[in-house]
């Protein structure tokens, strides 16, 4: 398993966060101003996209990472596959909205959240933790059965990102906590805590969007979001 060459000290992206288990081009772009974007580059060959970067990766270092990862099998692999498609406009969509109404919104609102609107982003993530867990997870250790593979990674580390909100989403899950501890203890304590470093300080967020340069491009931006 291959470690990564850079790990991004102030990244907060869940996609970024995940490539920690796996060896990575240190380059990053910023595609978004509202979020930072990974970017691999291999050689010549540039490719973004949380999701198309990680298959790449498995699939270029076939030969020395375990194929659980990423198992040739068909059916397995459809199954990480199956995830990967449900994920982005679920757990990790419905995860990042808590994360932006908790500590972009406000600041670039200068208003606090309505608490009708939060409850209804609370309300999405939960069902989204639901359907990880019913449909999923089920009673198996990990998403794919006895081996851990990209897609629990992917999953672990949207739902640590409301965490340093306040909002933990393990919390009277058991399920899921002992599924997070092993897939921490797959990955190593030491690389699991150094990927989520960052976000576990996010209180300190608003202040240093508000310093930060972008600040006025992003405000219009995310005031459509949200408003």
């Amino acid at each position: 398993m291959f470690l990564p060459d850079v790990v991004s000290e102030k990244s907060i992206s869940g996609p970024c966060r995940a490539k920690c288990s796996i060896q990575y081009s240190k380059e990053f772009g910023d595609i978004s101003i509202v979020r930072k974007v990974p970017v691999m580059k291999d050689g010549g060959f540039i490719l973004t996209e949380s999701t198309a970067i990680l298959e790449y990766l498995t699939q270029k270092y076939s030969g020395s990472v375990a194929d659980h990862w990423f198992p040739a099998d068909l059916q397995q692999r459809a199954r990480v596959n199956e995830y990967f498609s449900w994920q982005h406009m679920n757990l990790r969509a419905h995860c990042s909205k808590v994360f932006l109404l908790r500590v972009r919104v406000p600041i670039v609102m200068d208003a606090e959240i309505p608490k009708e609107t939060m409850d209804f982003a609370l309300e999405n993530v939960k069902q989204s933790l639901n359907l990880l867990e019913e449909k999923f997870l089920q009673s198996k250790p990990f998403i794919l059965g006895d081996k851990i593979s990209v897609a629990d990674v992917v999953a672990v580390v949207e739902i640590i990102q409301p965490i340093g909100t306040g909002f933990d989403g393990f919390e009277g899950r058991p399920k899921l906590i002992a599924w997070r501890d092993r897939v921490k203890k797959e990955l190593g304590e030491k690389l699991f805590e150094e990927a989520h470093e960052a976000l576990m300080k996010s209180s300190n967020m608003p202040q240093k969007l508000k310093n930060s340069s972008s600040f006025a491009q992003l405000k219009p931006i995310l005031q459509k979001l949200f408003r």
